[in-house]
């Protein structure tokens, strides 16, 4: 398996642009006439544990019909062992573009130059994004190289449109790809990040070059309408992400007498409030309350955080569990009262969503996308971003009422059936897919 895994990454002949067959090919990609166009994916890092939704929306597209092939700029975001068969599958054909290293970038340079006109077209945009900061332009070189490698991945597997999820860093070498490759661009945007530092991510020139760009909710289209003029919103699309119901199902929790369990599944980072969170339940224990705090994820705070729950006076009571898959996850809601997300900033959470299909009633903030997701008081409960009082209250209120849990938890997996079901928002995706590209040539 390591072998075949690691094929897709050598630089050392021509045919390291191929895509490493893994059996997961549509019959349609043996075929000349394809039913869909061929569609290159390109993502930051892939798979990624906070990013199960790009994998999930990549198999069941190929199940569609579609021909995709994801390429990933970073290696995936744990060692080989710890993946799950799906992941595994998933990074034995995906084709790693720093893992192809100073040879495949000098060759792609070299390929590049075939067309010289293109060529020196795409560079002298990549050095104007920079500006006359020297700092950009040299990141604008970056990009324009790694735009060059994935050029020639596309063009050696046949690939004739390219989709970026997130207007953020992948996205800038699809921006300076579109200028001299000549292929069809569309980016899926999901929020808040793209929107905090607009000009840096050269949000407006993305909007102005993408053939069409789906937004995952309202909230979403909105910015992007905020920074673009009328004549382009006839390019942007509203499709949701989604969770497998089938998957993510209700569970009676175990009469064992554990206490009440409080869920939190994020990466450990600023945005998503945890320490919020914490000082909410440091206010429960203080009231005496039984229960107790699993925080899974990792990322940049999670000492600062175990620090902060010494300094609560909770460290016994919370469970830090580090990255889980998403079978581990799985279990997790499984056994969880009440799913808790004290973030600042967010899109429309998928976590949010996999706690709604699970039964377990969520507690959350009024913030960006979320309320389109929950209608508080009927889906679940929303409350004031960085108020910990009433996040505390409103856990004590849910902790003293199950039949008000119960009542939250029906409606938000119907909520989830009607408007967030994975199969039929990737059939509304594929849709998209096929009105669009069969209105625009290569």
């Amino acid at each position: 398996m390591l072998t075949n895994l690691l094929t897709p990454l050598s630089p050392v002949s021509s045919d390291s642009w191929k895509v490493h067959k893994t059996g997961h090919e549509s019959p349609s990609a043996m075929h000349s006439d394809l039913k869909h166009p061929r569609i290159a994916y390109l993502v930051s890092r892939y798979p990624a544990v906070s990013h199960t939704f790009i994998l999930n929306e990549v198999k069941r597209l190929r199940n569609q019909g579609f021909d995709i092939g994801v390429a990933s700029v970073n290696p995936p975001d744990r060692a080989y062992e710890k993946m799950t068969q799906d992941e595994l599958d998933e990074a034995a054909s995906t084709y790693y573009v720093k893992a192809h290293g100073a040879k495949g970038a000098l060759l792609a340079h070299i390929i590049g130059l075939k067309r010289p006109i293109a060529y020196f077209h795409g560079l002298a945009f990549a050095f104007a994004l920079g500006g006359w900061n020297l700092k950009r332009a040299l990141f604008g070189f970056f990009y324009f190289t790694e735009a060059l490698m994935i050029a020639a991945w596309m063009k050696s597997n046949g690939f004739t449109h390219l989709h970026v999820h997130f207007a953020t860093a992948a996205a800038n070498i699809g921006l300076v790809l579109r200028k001299f490759h000549g292929c069809t661009l569309s980016f899926t945007v999901h929020g808040p990040d793209e929107f905090y530092d607009t000009r840096g991510q050269w949000l407006e020139e993305k909007i102005s070059a993408v053939d069409f760009l789906i937004c995952i909710g309202r909230f979403a289209r909105s910015q992007i309408m905020k920074l673009s003029s009328g004549d382009q919103w006839g390019k942007f699309e509203i499709c949701p992400l989604g969770v497998d119901p089938d998957y993510f199902m209700p569970h009676k929790l175990s009469k064992s007498n554990r206490p009440f369990t409080i869920l939190c599944v994020g990466r450990l980072t600023p945005s998503k409030g945890q320490r919020v969170l914490l000082d909410a339940c440091r206010m429960l224990h203080e009231e005496g309350r039984d229960f107790s705090l699993v925080m899974v994820g990792a990322g940049p705070d999670e000492e600062i955080l175990k620090n902060a729950a010494r300094e609560f006076g909770i460290a016994d009571l919370v469970n830090f569990t580090g990255p889980l898959n998403h079978e581990q996850v799985q279990a997790c809601y499984a056994e969880a009262d009440v799913f808790a997300l004290a973030s600042f900033a967010e899109g429309i959470p998928v976590v949010l969503m996999e706690a709604m299909a699970s039964g377990v009633p969520c507690v959350t903030t009024r913030i960006t996308g979320i309320p389109e997701l929950i209608r508080d008081g009927v889906d679940g409960l929303l409350v004031t971003p960085s108020d910990a009082v009433e996040l505390s209250d409103t856990l004590a209120y849910l902790m003293d009422d199950p039949e008000l849990r119960g009542e939250l938890a029906r409606e938000a997996r119907q909520k989830v059936l009607a408007e967030y079901d994975l199969n039929k928002n990737i059939t509304r995706l594929a849709q998209i897919f096929r009105n669009r590209l069969e209105n625009i040539s290569c």
